[in-house]
């Protein structure tokens, strides 16, 4: 086979197994390719951006690693041995301007993105937040909604197309809280809070998961995230009320013990719970049976 064909059947090869790898890709549910939501749709965008945006470098690069290779092999006899040649100006100003102007894209972006996506910040809607208080057990996931009075286990209900308020903490070694599909994770540290502003867009059932290792059952560490209708959340919310169990500090502290499972619970919370979790950390002296101020 003469060196052309070779070329040509080594460039078809290459092309068909990229066009198989994204068809492949397309018919996978990647969850941060598969978004659901407002943040994640933006999420989604950069990272389909900026890795286009890289190909245009990465796909020369490799190319032209294969071509001199397979040109200046030792079995070439024809390719031109320059010993003598320093430099081409014309080559190294387009290999030094290319990269620039892409970082120069890049750094834009990060720019934007940045302040655009801070998770700190509340989104803008004509509608009133669902706010959520999100505790990271060892190894279950505890979602309190202190304007209902209610908390569910390893379940977290809301309606679509409402900004949702996540503060979020740990009452265990440090965290990480995730839903994939409707954006990027953010950490749960003891004693502190963090926030995450999310909004679904369509409805559906999208996994939870913690994303930082925390211990032997870090694995099964996840939770069921609901999108639902208006109705079906105020359905979901009178469920929740009407539960036999009932949350308080006491009843609190012995379901924060180090526990595996994925069993969804529903609770009457009891008011200032959140703030008691992370006064454990804050104020040492009030752990254990002395819950006095706690919830100040």
């Amino acid at each position: 086979m003469s060196t052309k064909y070779k070329v040509i059947l080594a460039i078809s090869g290459t092309v068909g197994i990229s066009i198989a790898a994204v068809y492949w890709l397309m018919g996978k549910n990647v969850a941060i390719l598969n978004s659901k939501g407002t943040i994640a749709d933006e999420q989604r965008d950069i990272i389909v951006f900026t890795t286009v945006l890289m190909l245009v470098i990465v796909l020369p690069v490799f190319a032209l690693t294969a071509f001199v290779a397979w040109r200046y092999r030792e079995g070439n006899s024809r390719a031109k041995y320059s010993p003598d040649w320093d430099h081409n100006r014309a080559i190294e100003l387009l290999w030094w301007t290319l990269p620039l102007v892409i970082i120069s894209i890049l750094s834009v972006v990060a720019w934007r993105s940045s302040h655009d996506l801070d998770p700190f910040k509340p989104l803008s809607s004509t509608k009133e937040p669902v706010n959520i208080q999100a505790v990271a057990l060892q190894w279950r996931w505890l979602f309190i909604y202190p304007d209902a009075g209610i908390a569910s286990l390893n379940e977290v209900s809301f309606p679509i197309d409402r900004p949702i308020n996540f503060s979020i903490t740990a009452d265990s070694p440090m965290n990480s809280f995730w839903i994939p599909q409707l954006g990027g994770q953010i950490y749960a540290m003891p004693g502190m809070t963090t926030k995450l502003h999310l909004q679904a867009s369509e409805a559906g059932k999208y996994r939870g998961t913690s994303a930082n290792i925390s211990g032997s059952g870090f694995s099964r560490m996840t939770f069921e995230a609901n999108a639902m209708s208006e109705d079906q959340f105020d359905e979901w919310t009178l469920t929740a009320v009407e539960s036999a169990q009932s949350l308080n500090f006491e009843s609190y502290d012995e379901l924060a013990k180090p526990a595996i499972g994925q069993d969804v619970e529903y609770f009457q919370s009891s008011e200032g719970l959140y703030t008691h979790i992370i006064a454990k950390y804050v104020l040492p002296h009030q752990n254990g049976s002395s819950h006095e101020g706690a919830s100040h």
